[in-house]
């Protein structure tokens, strides 16, 4: 597996994106100001991340996502470390993640990969988000910010 930032020329992978978050408009508005990695293996593109930056020093792994077939493969972690060391080349010294409260194995993958807990913002996704979204039996209501210094 590679991991390579997506060239200007190349459409993002949309569908998989969206995965992770199902809102278009929020997508395409990140994906215009931030860098698009793509995890390759055999050519087929297996999973996906958008590194943010939000300030000067600081920058957010937005969407992170890979493809159903490959979860469980610890692709995702090597996703959370490449976009941790590419935030570090870039100089940032604060790296930011959000999920929602009902993202219970991205809540344990991302504290596993060094991040801490650092705000909630209550009802993030019942403000932002036109159709509910549920998982694991859970109403996502609230973003919990996760975040590491660098």
């Amino acid at each position: 597996m590679i991991v390579r930032k997506l060239a200007s020329v190349e459409n993002p992978p949309m569908a998989l994106l969206l995965t992770a978050d199902p809102s278009r408009v929020l997508v395409e508005e990140y994906l215009e100001k931030g860098a698009c990695f793509v995890a390759e293996k055999n050519r087929e593109v297996i999973g996906v991340y958008v590194l943010l930056p939000l300030k000067y020093d600081s920058a957010e792994i937005k969407n992170i996502a890979v493809s159903p077939k490959y979860q469980g493969k610890g692709i995702g972690k090597k996703l959370v470390k490449h976009a941790i060391e590419e935030a570090r080349k870039r100089g940032f010294t604060t790296i930011e993640i959000g999920t929602g409260n009902s993202s219970i194995g991205q809540l344990a993958l991302y504290q596993k990969c060094g991040f801490r807990i650092s705000k909630i913002e209550k009802g993030f996704f019942t403000e932002n988000y036109s159709e509910e979204i549920v998982e694991n039996g859970i109403v996502c209501k609230d973003m919990i910010r996760l975040s590491m210094k660098l």
